[in-house]
């Protein structure tokens, strides 16, 4: 799985972690940098922040930002899971970390992360991108050059259109 990270390929260093179909305890590394769910992370908090290496944390899109909020300080990355290409709620979940709680770290989306969604994913506050298996990275680089403008607001233009042609003197 390719891992594109401030509009470039990158190496990912993090080990991404999921519970066992079966229900077995979650074998957590030592050392090393770990991505955990919310419910381990809630479950392993001590443990996990007295381990060697950096921590983070992933949310799927019933999780609530909220639940995180108080610990963002301990988080090197905050990954969202997306279940489907047509889940929405990840792109919520980004905002809010960015705007709301003032997340200023890796922010990832994780799942099926298709080319198709980056231009908009970035606009949300997204800054990496593990995307899925059979995704072509260089042409999903190409995503982030689609549009050259946009009308609406977002994380990464907090003003829409209009206001920016304003201030400019173009109206």
């Amino acid at each position: 799985m390719a891992l594109i990270k401030d509009r470039k390929l990158a190496a990912d260093n993090w080990q991404l972690l999921e519970a066992a179909a079966d229900g077995a305890a979650l074998a957590i590394p030592d050392s090393g940098d770990v991505l955990v769910s919310l419910p381990e992370w809630k479950a392993s908090r001590e443990w996990l922040l007295s381990r060697s290496g950096r921590v983070g944390v992933w949310l799927t899109g019933a999780d609530e930002p909220a639940d995180i909020a108080s610990d963002l300080a301990h988080f090197a990355l905050i990954a969202i899971r997306f279940a489907n290409f047509a889940d929405g709620r990840g792109y919520s979940i980004a905002r809010l970390l960015r705007e709301r709680y003032g997340w200023r770290g890796e922010l990832r989306a994780v799942g099926d992360v298709q080319r198709d969604q980056l231009y908009y994913l970035a606009r949300c506050g997204f800054d990496a991108f593990a995307l899925r298996e059979g995704e072509d990275p260089q042409v999903a680089l190409t995503a982030f050059n689609d549009f050259s403008e946009a009308y609406q607001t977002s994380v990464d233009r907090p003003n829409p259109l209009f206001r920016r042609r304003e201030s400019a003197g173009t109206l």
